[in-house]
């Protein structure tokens, strides 16, 4: 199934510059502190080989240990400030686009949804943890 189904975007607007929100995206000390959709999960683990062919992951985990899991791929277009895509462990495609507004970016995202959780429960996820994001690089 998989492919079949229509990609889900979800975006936001950060009030930082490019150059700010593409270091905050991609830096692995900065993505374990804003990786997660709630505050009741964290990444205690997060690696990036940030260029064509470069595996990522990062270990997503519920702060009370009751679940966890891997979130990982390889890339394949990385265009500094620009775009990065990846395909992810089970073939999933995601595309990410980092438009600069001057003072602004704004970051959207387009993924593959899996087939095995509701469609609008992935998006709502992945904007959850796009505005968390949004938060940490507005903040910090």
């Amino acid at each position: 199934m998989g492919t079949d189904l229509s990609r889900v975007t979800v975006e936001a607007t950060i009030q930082a510059p490019v150059e700010k929100v593409w270091e905050y995206w991609t830096e692995p000390e900065h993505i374990k502190k804003w990786n997660s959709a709630s505050d009741e999960w964290h990444t205690p683990i997060a690696e990036n080989d940030l260029r064509v062919g470069g595996k990522f992951l990062s270990r997503m985990e519920a702060k009370d240990g009751s679940f966890g899991f891997d979130f990982g791929g390889v890339y394949d277009e990385v265009k500094m400030n620009e775009s990065i895509a990846y395909t992810l462990g089970d073939e999933r495609k995601v595309h990410i686009s980092f438009v600069s507004q001057g003072n602004a970016t704004k970051v959207i995202e387009t993924f593959d949804p899996e087939s095995s959780n509701p469609v609008e429960m992935q998006k709502g996820g992945w904007q959850a943890i796009l505005d968390n994001f949004k938060k940490y690089a507005e903040t910090n």
